[in-house]
């Protein structure tokens, strides 16, 4: 991935807590990696056309971002 961005956003403070959990038993991922694999899947799901968005959930997933 080349260019990032930062993003603000509020969570429901018990998503919060679970992805606190997840993060403490998997220390191979950070809040950054969970949230980009996240919206990219979302975007892959929901019909976003850009290949951009496969190629940022695979390398996500792969560590390579």
């Amino acid at each position: 991935m080349n260019t990032k961005v930062s993003i603000f956003t509020e969570i429901p403070e018990t998503l919060q807590e679970s992805l606190k959990n997840y993060l403490e038993t998997h220390p191979d991922w950070d809040q950054t990696r969970v949230l980009t694999a996240a919206l990219s899947l979302f975007l892959l799901q929901n019909g976003d056309s850009d290949r951009c968005a496969d190629r940022i959930y695979l390398e996500t997933l792969f560590h390579e971002c």
